[in-house]
């Protein structure tokens, strides 16, 4: 009886011990975690015979170390002006205007690489000024883009600097991303 009794008290100090120290381990934290939203987008200004005005705010959420999906609204007003040749004296000036919205994903396959992937829809319009002072009106229409990338992430204080080379995959005549790879550079907070 002394030794099924000692047994038992044995066998409870084991549990009980086990049972401590699985209290004592640090809990992941499950849901939704605000330390994990980032907010970027792009940003750009250009003036002169070709001025372009970019604000792109998106907001992001990562998942894990290894992925992160987020969306955003765009808008982009670019003009620029034509001159005919030899005299260059005349010109026309085109107007764009872009508003629309993106959704992302970002795979980091190593800690400061990303490849990222954002289709979007934007609603496109614009205008042409002739050098006479006659305008045409391009008629409003939804311009579908998917826009693929890789780049750079470089982290600076409680964000990260973000370089990347990117490409509309659909090439609509009127995205306003046109028809080349472009670069882009931004930051996360």
């Amino acid at each position: 009886m002394k030794k099924c009794f000692a047994m038992m008290l044995l066998l409870g100090a084991v549990c009980f011990g086990h049972l401590q120290a699985q209290e004592e381990q640090p809990v992941e934290k499950k849901g939704f975690d605000p330390s994990k939203l980032f907010f970027g987008g792009n940003f750009g200004l250009s003036f002169g015979d070709y001025t372009l005005v970019n604000v792109s705010p998106q907001v992001g959420y990562h998942f894990n170390k290894y992925f992160a999906a987020g969306a955003g609204v765009n808008f982009i007003y670019s003009s620029f002006k034509t001159r005919y040749f030899p005299s260059n004296t005349e010109a026309y000036r085109d107007n764009f205007g872009n508003t629309g919205v993106n959704v992302f994903a970002r795979v980091y396959p190593i800690q400061f690489l990303l490849l990222q992937m954002q289709p979007e829809l934007n609603y496109n319009w614009g205008k042409r000024k002739l050098a006479d002072g006659t305008n045409l009106k391009l008629p409003g229409k939804f311009v579908p883009s998917v826009l693929a990338g890789a780049g750079g992430v470089l982290p600076a204080g409680r964000g990260a600097m973000i370089a990347m080379l990117q490409y509309d995959l659909v090439q609509d005549p009127r995205s306003p991303y046109g028809s080349k790879v472009f670069f882009t550079i931004g930051y996360n907070f």
